[in-house]
């Protein structure tokens, strides 16, 4: 379950690398809107962001209060708040077709899993198959961002994490609601070129986050604890 976590936070920094590219391929369009749009195109929900930045001086794009809300068949709530994604690029690198990150700070605030009506979980209807859920599936998003860009995503040199609060709301029965506040604060990896380079956070998101996962999902249901024993 962690892995899933991880591997969403790792889809979301290799977004912001696509959205950055975005813009400098594209200077007429409307960035807030633009930024907008490529979530919901890659993701499939909707999203609103509370303030574009980008550095006129320096090489840097702050993107604050981003919220990633469930589609309608889970309630059309909050999935993801992202209090700010702030990076800084290379120019030289890019001006090679590369996209290499001096820094990279990213605050995921809040995180809610959802049981809609239908017993379905939505991490498992995005598309996260615990069968399949692998940090190695890093190497299809550069291929991607290669195929869609044309540029090559070379790494970041630090990468400052911070996670705020697990939720989980059951659409069932709200009695089984629970919440589960990490709070990681200003995490600091180094030198990070691919998924398996965040293991240290994942560890340290799963001592955090306690029984949290294995008790709101049921070990042999195909969501959760008969997949990931391990944890």
């Amino acid at each position: 379950m962690i892995r899933w976590v991880i591997k969403w936070v790792f889809r979301l920094i290799v977004l912001a690398v696509v959205l950055v590219a975005a813009f400098l391929l594209s200077l007429n369009t409307l960035l807030r809107i633009l930024v907008e749009h490529n979530i919901r195109a890659q993701t499939g929900m909707d999203a609103e962001i509370g303030r574009f930045q980008l550095g006129i001086t320096e090489p840097t794009i702050t993107v604050q209060d981003l919220k990633i809300y469930n589609p309608p068949s889970f309630g059309g709530t909050l999935f993801m708040r992202i209090p700010e994604i702030h990076v800084e690029y290379d120019r030289q690198a890019l001006a090679r077709r590369q996209l290499h990150f001096t820094l990279v700070r990213f605050n995921l605030g809040e995180v809610c899993i959802v049981k809609n009506q239908r017993g379905q979980t939505n991490l498992f209807s995005m598309g996260l198959n615990p069968k399949s859920a692998s940090l190695g599936n890093g190497d299809k998003a550069m291929d991607t961002l290669r195929q869609q860009t044309g540029l090559s995503f070379t790494g970041v040199d630090s990468l400052n994490v911070s996670v705020g609060t697990f939720k989980f709301i059951d659409l069932q029965n709200r009695a089984k609601d629970r919440t589960q506040v990490v709070g990681l604060d200003n995490q600091v990896l180094m030198n990070v070129r691919r998924p398996e380079d965040l293991m240290g956070l994942e560890v340290l998101v799963a001592l955090r986050s306690g029984d949290f996962f294995t008790q709101i999902f049921e070990p042999g249901t195909g969501q959760g604890g008969g997949f990931f024993p391990h944890w």
